[in-house]
């Protein structure tokens, strides 16, 4: 069943971290089998507060995503990430069919 990573920025607190993070994040991807189905385009807020950015992940599976996520390429460009911006980011599971 796929799962989906959420990264919500709602503040950006040194944009040099965030530049190396964005230099060094794409590489956490090789060897993982993600999607990208958002990644920081315009977005409008329906309800609740404002982020700066949203990005959506795809991933085949829960245990897909974490071995992303704790991958030791990964694990060193969320530092700067870290340092960089206040970022919600949330792992939910899809479902593979909705009930009619």
């Amino acid at each position: 069943m796929s799962a989906y990573v959420i990264f919500i920025r709602e503040k950006t607190t040194d944009a040099a971290e965030m530049q190396r993070y964005a230099e060094t994040a794409p590489a956490a991807r090789t060897g993982h089998d993600i999607t990208r189905l958002a990644f920081y385009g315009q977005l409008d807020v329906l309800e609740g507060p404002s982020a700066e950015g949203v990005a959506v992940l795809r991933f085949p599976d829960m245990a897909a995503a974490r071995a992303w996520y704790d991958s030791p390429a990964y694990t060193e460009a969320r530092q700067h990430r870290f340092k960089g911006a206040e970022y919600r980011m949330l792992l939910v599971e899809g479902v593979d069919a909705l009930p009619v």
